[in-house]
């Protein structure tokens, strides 16, 4: 939390920098995610919310949309952002399961699992999976592993389907680093798509 609490402060957030490289790939990704489900769209948690740039997208698409982040500065700044139909919670994403959230049936995570420790990413799953409705679809957007990885942290395919035993890989898809700068671009960033599996 101090990390990033203090990245805040300072103004130096880089990882927003994807919001303008990614928006339309991103937007694709959830209009798939809402098409597919036969009942509609349901709730839908964005993990790591940070200051709110991609949570209202779920809720244009008719998403119950909650963004959860560990920092307050930051959360503030996306309930002034909007809008009032989506809920923003200041939370751990390593202890979801104590949070009182609720059950969701669609995760995003966009660029929060990759700055975790391995201990707390494997708690990031675990929370995950214990709000997950039966069913449940989680989206990851996250960095592999690079020469840059003291800049800009990454994540190998082993480690994010680690942290998600009890899910499915269905995709791993490259991400979009048009306008995304250096070195972020350098990184080979992935789009993870899982499903809860039964049980």
């Amino acid at each position: 939390m101090t990390k990033y609490a203090w990245m805040y402060r300072l103004g130096f957030t880089p990882w927003e920098r994807y919001g303008a490289a990614g928006g339309a790939q991103l937007g694709a990704l959830l209009d798939r995610e809402t098409r597919a489900r036969s009942a509609g769209p349901g709730r839908a948690l964005d993990v790591g919310c940070g200051r709110g740039q991609f949570t209202p997208e779920l809720s244009r698409r008719g998403w119950e949309a909650v963004g959860v982040d560990i920092v307050p500065e930051a959360v503030e700044a996306a309930r002034r952002r909007g809008p009032a139909e989506v809920t923003y919670v200041v939370g751990d994403v390593t202890g979801l399961e104590s949070a009182g959230l609720g059950v969701f049936d669609l995760f995003l995570d966009i660029g929060c699992f990759q700055g975790l420790e391995p201990d707390q990413r494997a708690a990031e799953g675990r929370g995950v999976t214990a709000l997950a409705a039966p069913g449940a679809t989680l989206l990851m957007l996250a960095f592999g592993p690079s020469r840059y990885r003291r800049l800009v942290e990454g994540v190998s395919q082993p480690e994010v389907e680690a942290a998600f035993p009890e899910w499915e890989l269905l995709a791993v898809e490259e991400a979009d680093t048009a306008g995304l700068g250096w070195p972020m671009n350098r990184t080979s960033p992935r789009w993870y798509r899982f499903r809860r599996t039964a049980g």
